[in-house]
C-alpha cells in the first residue's frame, strides 16, 4: 500500500506558474513510474506526466509539454509538477499516482489537489 498526498493547488492566473508537490509514504517498494493526472468534470482522466523513477526519464501529454515539468526528490518521497504558462484549459483537479514494482500501471492514487485557472 503507498498513501499519497498532493498539495500546492489553488488559484492562479493565466500565465503564472504553479508548482504541485506529492509527498508518498508507507513504500515496501519502489514504484517503477510516478504521475500526475487530471480530471474536469464530465470529461475522462488525462495522463499529464510521468516519470521513470529509476532514470528520471519523463513523458508528457502534448497539452502540457514545454510548460510542465515533472521531477522527483527521492530523498523526500516528493514528486513535484512544476506548471508554467497556465492556461483556463489546465483548471482541473490534478491527481499524483504511484505505479507498481514492474511497470508503469499506476495502481495507488492521491485525493487530489484542485487547481483554478482564472483570467
Amino acid at each position: 500500500q503507498v498513501l499519497l498526498v498532493e498539495s500546492g493547488g489553488g488559484s492562479v492566473q493565466a500565465g503564472g506558474s504553479q508548482r504541485l508537490a506529492c509527498q508518498a509514504s508507507s513504500y515496501s517498494y519502489i514504484p517503477y513510474c510516478m504521475g500526475w493526472f487530471r480530471q474536469t468534470p464530465g470529461k475522462e482522466r488525462e495522463k499529464v506526466a510521468f516519470i521513470y523513477t529509476s532514470d528520471g526519464s519523463a513523458y508528457y501529454s502534448d497539452s502540457v509539454k514545454g510548460r510542465f515539468t515533472i521531477s522527483q526528490d527521492n530523498s523526500k518521497s516528493t514528486l513535484y509538477l512544476q506548471m508554467n504558462s497556465l492556461k483556463l484549459e489546465d483548471s482541473a483537479m490534478y491527481y499524483c499516482a504511484a505505479a507498481g514494482e514492474l511497470n508503469c500501471d499506476f495502481r495507488y492514487w492521491g485525493l487530489g489537489t484542485q487547481v483554478i485557472v482564472s483570467s
